[in-house]
C-alpha cells in the first residue's frame, strides 16, 4: 500500500491493541500505512494471532510481535526487538484497556482494590511504561498516542470504573507531553465516539449508547474506525508538529452536547 501523498514515508511506528478488523487500532494502522509509514503490530496471544496476522499482511507490517501486558517482560521484549530490527521509532500507539468483568459491571463505589489496580496497570500505567521504553528510540522526536473515552470527563451510564481509569490516562498524557516535549516527543489521547468494537461489547447497554450518540451528535452520524485512523495519523505528521498534550475528540461533536 502506498500513496502519492505520503507525509509519513520513511517513518516507523508501533501499533498495539489490534484484535480484529473492527478494532480502532486497525483503522489507525491502515491510515498510518496509507500515509507511507512502516509498521510493527502486536497480537495478544496464540488465539488472537490468526485474526491479526492477515491484517498485518494487508499493511505490509515488518514486525508482528506478541504482547500480553500481564506477561512479565513481554512489553520490554517488544521494544528490544524494535531496537534490534529498526534502531528507532517515530510513533507508538497504545490501544489497550482492561478491567475485570465484575468490577466493570458494578458501581465504582463497590469496585475491588485488586480490580481497580489491575485496570490502572493495564489501561494507564502501561502507557507510561511504553513512553519510557520509546523515549530512547526517538532521538529525532516522535509521537505517542493512547485511546480514551468521554466517560473520563462526564459520568456515562455503565462505563463505571473505566471512567476514573481513563481520567488518569488523560492526565498522564498531559504530564508525559510536558516532560518529553523538550526531546521533540509529542503525546496525545484520542477520544473516539462510541464504536462497535470487541472492547465496547463488554459495556452494558452499549447499543443504547450508540443510538444516543447518533441522535445527539451534531453530525447525526456515528464515527468509524477509518475516521479515527485518519485524524490520528495526521497528528503524527509535521503538519501537527506544534500540537501536543491534547485529548482529541473524534465523535461527530457528541461531546459538546448536553
Amino acid at each position: 500500500m502506498s500513496a502519492p501523498f505520503a507525509p509519513l514515508a520513511g517513518r516507523r511506528g508501533l501499533i498495539t491493541g489490534i484484535a480484529n478488523d473492527q478494532s480502532i487500532a486497525w483503522g489507525c494502522a491502515r491510515a498510518f500505512r496509507a500515509l507511507g509509514a512502516d509498521l510493527a503490530l502486536t497480537f495478544l496471544n496464540d488465539r488472537a494471532r490468526p485474526h491479526v496476522e492477515p491484517l498485518a499482511a494487508q499493511v505490509d507490517a515488518q514486525l508482528l510481535l506478541p504482547l500480553d501486558l500481564l506477561v512479565p517482560g513481554q512489553l520490554e521484549a517488544v521494544f528490544e526487538r524494535i531496537q534490534t530490527e529498526w534502531g528507532s521509532l517515530d510513533f507508538v500507539m497504545h490501544s489497550i484497556a482492561y478491567a475485570p468483568r465484575d468490577d466493570l459491571h458494578g458501581r465504582v463505589t463497590d469496585c475491588s482494590r485488586d480490580g481497580f489496580l489491575l485496570a490502572m496497570d493495564v489501561s494507564c500505567w502501561s502507557f507510561i511504561r511504553m513512553a519510557k521504553l520509546a523515549e530512547p528510540l526517538m532521538p529525532r522526536g516522535g509521537t505517542l498516542f493512547c485511546m480514551t473515552y468521554y466517560g473520563s470527563q462526564m459520568v456515562v451510564e455503565n462505563y463505571n470504573m473505566m471512567g476514573p481509569v481513563k481520567a488518569a490516562l488523560e492526565s498522564a498524557t498531559r504530564y508525559l507531553a510536558a516532560e518529553l516535549g523538550p526531546q521533540g516527543i509529542r503525546v496525545h489521547a484520542i477520544s473516539p465516539g462510541p464504536l462497535k468494537t470487541r472492547a465496547a461489547s463488554g459495556i452494558a447497554g452499549f447499543d443504547d449508547l450508540l443510538e444516543q450518540a447518533q441522535t445527539k451528535a451534531p453530525t447525526r452520524s456515528l464515527v468509524t474506525i477509518e475516521d479515527v485512523g485518519e485524524a490520528t495519523a495526521w497528528l503524527a505528521t509535521d503538519g501537527a508538529r506544534r500540537i501536543t498534550g491534547q485529548t482529541l475528540y473524534i465523535d461527530g461533536g457528541y461531546s459538546i452536547i448536553d
